[in-house]
């Protein structure tokens, strides 16, 4: 393309990433766990946890942080509470196993608690949301993360937290699943390396400098020293994020952030409530209440710009729709660190040449 940027289709794209992968010495199916998830961020918009993520693993796997082909281990099991030990494997891999023990135990039981301890990444949080709502199930997920601080809490001037995400899935009957999925901070990390590698400005009021100065340079918080990002909502987004670090965190027996960590790894802990909405009893009314709120939101008159009211999750459905048609755009800076990093594990032809 003639701005340097490239656009692939979501199989090919796959395809790379697997190979990339694969180089690490994964299996096939971590391969294809790791691919589908981070292609399928970028397919519902969110390249912040897309393929733009490939360099940093490439980087932390031959720095020794991110361990290939390991899986959940049980540490404590009490029938409807699993802790599990990840061992600083691939989230993706790690994550998909965490939900499918706690699918089946929700199932068995109507409900369960899945802790997840010591994960690399665990990439975008909706999708595990997705793979209970798949199950019929809803979920509730909290999420810590142990990395260079990168967010300030409400009222400080440096980073002290990093992104903290929060999620919920609902299935519902005959309309498309709620999925509400998002940072606690003003925007996720990856969002900002995106702005920056695009040449791009972040919104006022979501970032600030080394300085507590407010900015809306993205570079400021890749510099030495570096800024912080926002959290949303202020005190309440800061709150949450706090809930976040406790629960996901400390409550699984998993570490929290208390400093810079030597490594450059990004370490996830997540708390899991899966239920089956089916143990209530409530299966009807439910689906006619959850109908009729719905609807009455959706009737509101729109404000100037706005298109259409939606639903948590209709964004991520019309980006899937229209980037799985028309193919997911890289720029050109994000596209030459992929290409650089496929390199160092040796996959020196990458498609498409830039």
């Amino acid at each position: 393309m003639p701005d340097g940027n490239v656009t692939i289709d979501a199989k090919a794209l796959e395809g790379l990433v697997q190979r990339v992968v694969r180089a690490f010495g994964s299996s096939e199916c971590e391969a294809q766990l790791v691919s589908t998830q981070l292609v399928g961020a970028n397919l519902t918009g969110h390249d912040s946890h897309g393929v733009g993520l490939l360099p940093l693993y490439v980087d932390v796997f031959l720095e020794g942080g991110l361990r290939i082909n390991q899986h959940v281990q049980v540490v404590r099991d009490t029938g409807t509470v699993l802790v599990l030990e990840g061992n600083s494997g691939f989230g993706q891999v790690l994550g998909f196993e965490a939900l499918e023990l706690g699918i089946a135990r929700a199932k068995e039981h109507g409900s369960a608690v899945v802790a997840l301890v010591n994960s690399h990444h665990l990439g975008r949080i909706g999708h595990w949301a997705e793979q209970c709502i798949a199950a019929g199930l809803v979920s509730i997920h909290f999420v810590n993360v142990v990395s260079d601080p990168v967010v300030a809490p409400f009222g400080g001037s440096d980073a002290r937290m990093v992104t903290n995400p929060f999620c919920v899935g609902v299935p519902l009957q005959g309309r498309p699943p709620i999925v509400l999925d998002f940072a606690t901070s003003r925007i996720a990390m990856g969002k900002v390396r995106v702005a920056m590698n695009r040449g791009e400005q972040v919104r006022p009021a979501t970032l600030i400098d080394h300085r507590g100065e407010p900015t809306t340079d993205p570079r400021s918080l890749f510099a030495d020293p570096h800024g912080a990002i926002l959290p949303f909502g202020e005190h309440k987004g800061y709150g949450l994020a706090v809930v976040c670090e406790l629960l996901g965190g400390a409550l699984a027996g998993g570490p929290v952030i208390k400093g810079k960590p030597h490594s450059r790894a990004t370490i996830n802990g997540m708390v899991s409530i899966v239920i089956d909405p089916a143990r209530f009893g409530t299966q009807s009314g439910f689906a006619s209440q959850c109908d009729d709120f719905i609807r009455w939101v959706m009737a509101s008159p729109v404000t100037a710009g706005i298109d259409r009211i939606k639903m948590p999750g209709e964004p991520e459905a019309d980006f899937r729709r229209d980037r799985t048609a028309h193919g997911i755009v890289i720029d050109a800076t994000t596209w030459a660190e992929i290409r650089k990093a496929a390199a160092k594990v040796g996959v020196v032809e990458v498609w498409p040449p830039v």
